[in-house]
C-alpha cells in the first residue's frame, strides 16, 4: 500500500486558487486516492455498510446502487427519498477516483411536468435477461449487498446530462446529478483506512443536542448541499431570510439547511414569523414524540385558523416544523422560536420583532440564528416609499449585533398561496396565484453580493421554481400528511435511478 494519499487536482471546469487559499468543506476539484481501484473498493463497500446505507452491487464493474433512503417524513410535500450510485474509476494504475450520483424522488404526482418523466427501460442493463425486471423490493434477490444485480453501464451519461439538480423531484422522476460533497464524505472516511490501516470511519460532526436521550445517527441524509450556505453560517450570526409566503419551497430550503448545518457541528435556532402567543406550542411540539395528540395541540391555536391565512400557516411549514422535530428527535441541536406581535402595526411592530430576536439571539452566542418573515422585515436600509423615516427589523438588529446577513428570495416563476387585495381594494383575497420569477438553475443556494442593494439587502437565497401550499388547517387538526397516507415511491426495474 502507498506510504501516503496523494490529491491531483483534476479540474472541474473551475480553476483553483492562489496559494493560501482556505481549503473549503467541498472542494471544487476531485479526489484521488492513492491506491488501485481494486484495493481502494472494499473500503467504499465498508463505508456504505457502516453508513446503513444498504446497497446492490453489479459484481467484478466496481458499481453499487443504494436504496432508497428517505430525507424527511413521509406526506405529500415532504417526502423526498435519495438513493446514491457510486462508481470506482481507474484514474492510472496505480490511482482511482469515484463519481456518486445523487438520485432523487418524490411520491409528488401533481408536481410532474408533462413529458418530464424520465423513461425506464430494461434496454439499458448489463447482464440482464431481456424483458426481465429486477425490482430490488425486499425479497429480491437485488436488494442485498452481495446479490446479483443487473445495473445499468457506467458509461451511459445520457441519464446525468438533464440539468435537474436537487429541484428534480418536482417531476416526479429519479433524476440525478454529480454530489462532489458526498465523493469528498466518502473520501475523508477511507482515506486514513488506506494510509495507516485505521478503521473506516463515517465522517460526520453533528451538533448535539445538550438534553439529547440518544446519541445522533452515524449518517444523516439532508439533501444536495445549498451552494454557498455553510460558509456564511458562524456561531452568533444571524441570517435573515425575507421569503414569499405561501410556497412549499421556502420551507423546504430552510429545514434542509437546518439539517446541513446540525449535521457539520453547527447548532441551528430557527425564528419563525408567527405570533409570540405560540412560542410554547411550537417548542414543545418539537420536543413531543409527533403524535397525533402533540398535531392536535400545535394545530388548535387560533393563528392555523386565520379567516385570511397569509402563507405563514401552510401545509409546507407545518411539514418544516416536523422535520425539525425528527432532527431533534435523532439528538441534533435544534431550536426554534417564533417572534411576531401581530397585534402591533408599523414601527412599533418593527421595534417589538426586533427585540424578540434580539433576545434570542443573545440568549445564544454559540448558535446560528435563522431567520424568515416577509421581505420588509430583513431590509437594512431605512424607509419605504409610504414612509422615509421607516425602520425596519434587518436595519435595527444590524445595529446591534456584528453578524447579521440579510438575504432576499429569488425563485424560478411558478404559484404561490398569497393574500391580496381584491379588484375593488375592500377585503383581502387570498387563494393559489401565479408568480413571476427568473430561472437559476434547479439547485438550492445563497449568494451575497459585494455590497446591498438600495434595499438594504446583503445577497439573495435561491428556491428554483415555487409551487403553493395552502393552508394546513384544510388538511385536517392532524399531521397534514394525513390527508395523503405515507407511502414509498413505485420502485422502477434495476435500473431506476441510473
Amino acid at each position: 500500500m502507498r506510504s501516503g494519499i496523494v490529491l491531483s487536482l483534476v479540474l472541474l471546469g473551475f480553476a483553483v486558487g492562489c496559494a493560501g487559499r482556505q481549503e473549503p468543506e467541498t472542494p471544487d476539484y476531485e479526489a484521488i486516492y492513492d491506491a488501485p481501484l481494486d484495493e481502494m473498493w472494499p473500503s467504499v463497500r465498508e463505508y456504505f455498510t457502516n453508513a446503513n446505507l444498504p446497497f446492490r452491487e453489479d459484481k467484478g464493474s466496481r458499481v453499487l446502487e443504494t436504496e432508497w433512503k428517505q430525507e424527511f417524513g413521509g406526506s405529500k410535500i415532504s417526502g423526498f427519498w435519495h438513493r446514491y450510485l457510486v462508481m470506482g474509476k481507474r484514474e492510472t494504475p496505480t490511482k482511482s477516483k469515484l463519481w456518486i450520483i445523487r438520485i432523487t424522488k418524490s411520491m409528488n404526482k401533481a408536481l410532474s411536468a408533462p413529458g418530464k418523466e424520465l423513461e425506464w427501460g430494461a434496454s439499458r442493463t448489463i447482464g440482464s435477461n431481456p424483458g426481465s425486471r429486477n425490482t430490488g423490493a425486499p425479497g429480491d434477490e437485488s436488494s442485498t449487498s452481495s446479490g446479483a444485480l443487473s445495473i445499468s453501464a457506467e458509461d451511459d451519461e445520457d441519464r446525468y446530462s438533464f440539468p435537474r439538480g436537487e429541484n428534480g423531484f418536482y417531476v416526479e422522476s429519479g433524476q440525478g446529478t454529480r454530489d462532489l460533497h458526498m465523493e469528498w464524505r466518502v473520501f475523508r472516511g477511507i482515506a486514513p483506512h488506506l494510509e495507516k490501516k485505521a478503521p473506516v470511519t463515517v465522517v460526520q460532526k453533528v451538533a448535539r443536542a445538550p438534553d439529547a436521550k440518544q446519541a445522533a445517527p452515524e449518517f444523516t441524509e439532508c439533501g444536495q448541499e445549498i451552494i454557498g450556505l455553510k460558509a456564511r453560517a458562524k456561531a452568533g450570526g444571524v441570517m435573515l431570510l425575507g421569503e414569499l409566503h405561501g410556497t412549499q419551497e421556502v420551507p423546504r430550503f430552510i429545514a434542509q439547511a437546518v439539517c446541513q448545518l446540525v449535521t457539520s457541528g453547527t447548532p441551528v435556532s430557527v425564528g419563525l414569523e408567527l405570533p409570540v402567543e405560540n412560542e410554547e406550542r411550537v417548542i414543545t411540539f418539537l420536543k413531543s414524540e409527533g403524535g397525533e395528540e402533540d398535531w392536535l395541540k400545535l394545530m388548535e391555536a387560533p393563528f392555523w385558523r386565520s379567516p385570511y391565512p397569509d402563507g405563514r400557516g401552510s401545509e409546507a411549514v407545518a411539514n418544516m416544523l416536523e422535520q425539525l422535530r425528527q432532527l431533534r428527535g435523532r439528538g441534533l441541536d435544534v431550536e426554534a422560536f417564533v417572534y411576531d406581535h401581530p397585534k402591533l402595526s408599523g414601527q412599533k411592530r418593527e421595534d417589538a420583532l426586533t427585540q424578540t430576536v434580539l433576545g434570542h439571539v443573545k440568549a445564544g452566542p454559540s448558535r446560528f440564528h435563522l431567520v424568515v418573515s416577509g421581505n420588509i422585515h430583513p431590509r437594512t436600509a431605512q424607509g419605504l416609499p409610504w414612509d422615509k423615516q421607516y425602520q425596519p427589523m434587518g436595519r435595527l438588529l444590524k445595529a446591534q449585533l456584528k453578524n447579521v446577513l440579510s438575504l432576499d428570495m429569488a425563485y424560478d416563476s411558478g404559484s404561490a398561496w398569497i393574500c391580496a387585495a381584491d379588484q375593488k381594494g375592500r377585503k383581502l383575497d387570498c387563494g393559489v396565484k401565479e408568480t413571476k420569477g427568473k430561472d437559476n438553475g434547479d439547485r438550492f443556494f445563497v449568494h451575497v453580493w459585494d455590497s446591498p442593494n438600495k434595499e438594504g439587502y446583503h445577497g439573495v437565497f435561491y428556491v428554483g421554481r415555487v409551487s403553493a401550499s395552502e393552508p394546513a388547517i384544510d388538511k385536517g387538526l392532524g399531521r397534514p400528511s394525513d390527508a395523503v397516507p405515507p407511502q414509498e415511491p413505485e420502485v422502477p426495474p434495476s435500473t431506476s435511478g441510473l
